[in-house]
C-alpha cells in the first residue's frame, strides 16, 4: 500500500498532535511499501541545524524507525517546511523530491504537489513564495543566527495570520486554471495535494483531485487523515477516526 499525508504542523505545543502522527507511523505506514509526505509536516523548519532540537529529534527518530523497517519515505516541501535539507533526510532515511512530482501507482500516473504553488489568485503570497525559494534568498536567510531565524519566522507567522483574516475563502483556493496547467504539464489525470485545508475529491472533465486533510486531533470531532492507494489501484480517503470517506 502507498500512504500520503500533508499539513500536520507538528510542533512542541501541540502533543496531541504529536501522538496522533507517531500512532500513524506505528500502526498504518510501518506496513506500507511507500509513504509520501506532502508539506507542511512541521509548523515551520528553520534550517537542519535544529535537528538537535529534542522535538525535531523524536520526530527523525520515528521516521527513521519506518524507513529502517523497508518503507520507502519521500518529502515534498510545503510552505512551512520548505527549508528541510538534504541533513534532514538523510537522518530521517527519506528521499527529497520536487515541487512537482509524477509517480506510477500500481498501473496509475499520479501527480503530487504541496499545494501552495496553484494558490494564484493570492498574489501576496505568490510573491513571497517566489522570492524565498530562491537558492540566494535561502542561503542569505541560513548563513543568519538560528535564534534570529526564528525571531524573523514567528513574525512571518503571525503577519500570515492577520493576512488569512483579510482573505477571502477563494484567494486561498488553488484556481482552476493552476490544476488544469499541472495536469497539462504533467500529462496526467489523477492529483493528491494538501495546503489548503479543505479534504475532498474534486472530479473535473476527467480527472480527479483529491485534497489531503490538515490535522486537528484536539478538535470535536477530530479531524485528519491520509490517502491510501492498495495494490488494486483504489484511492481510499481514509478519516483519522478510521472512518472511510
Amino acid at each position: 500500500m502507498i500512504l500520503f499525508v500533508s499539513d500536520l504542523h507538528l510542533q512542541p505545543a501541540r502533543p496531541v498532535l504529536t501522538e496522533a502522527f507517531l500512532r500513524f507511523l506505528d500502526e498504518h505506514a510501518l506496513g506500507a511499501k511507500q509513504l509520501y509526505l506532502l508539506g507542511d509536516i512541521f509548523e515551520y523548519w528553520a534550517g537542519d541545524d535544529d535537528l538537535p532540537d529534542p522535538f525535531h529529534q523524536q520526530i527523525v527518530s520515528a521516521l527513521r524507525r519506518v524507513s529502517d523497517a523497508g518503507v520507502q519515505l519521500f518529502w515534498i516541501a510545503g510552505n512551512r517546511d520548505f527549508l528541510v535539507g538534504e541533513a534532514f533526510a538523510a537522518a530521517a532515511g527519506l528521499t527529497l523530491l520536487p515541487e512537482t512530482w509524477v509517480i506510477d501507482a500500481y498501473g496509475q500516473r499520479i501527480v503530487l504537489v504541496h499545494g501552495d504553488a496553484q494558490c494564484t489568485q493570492d498574489v501576496k503570497y505568490m510573491a513571497f513564495r517566489a522570492q524565498v525559494r530562491q537558492p540566494e534568498w535561502q542561503r542569505q536567510f541560513l548563513s543568519m543566527p538560528l535564534a534570529q531565524r526564528k525571531q524573523i519566522i514567528a513574525g512571518l507567522r503571525e503577519q500570515s495570520k492577520q493576512g488569512h483574516a483579510e482573505k477571502s475563502y477563494e484567494i486561498m483556493d488553488v484556481t482552476p486554471e493552476a490544476i488544469a496547467d499541472v495536469f497539462a504539464q504533467t500529462g496526467t489525470a489523477i492529483m493528491i495535494h494538501g495546503h489548503t485545508h479543505r479534504p475532498a475529491l474534486h472530479e473535473v472533465a476527467g480527472t480527479r483531485r483529491y485534497v489531503l486533510p490538515d490535522w486537528e486531533p484536539e478538535s470535536t470531532p477530530p479531524r485528519g487523515g491520509w490517502i491510501s492507494i492498495a495494490t488494486d489501484g483504489i484511492i481510499v480517503r481514509h478519516a483519522l477516526d478510521g472512518t472511510i470517506l
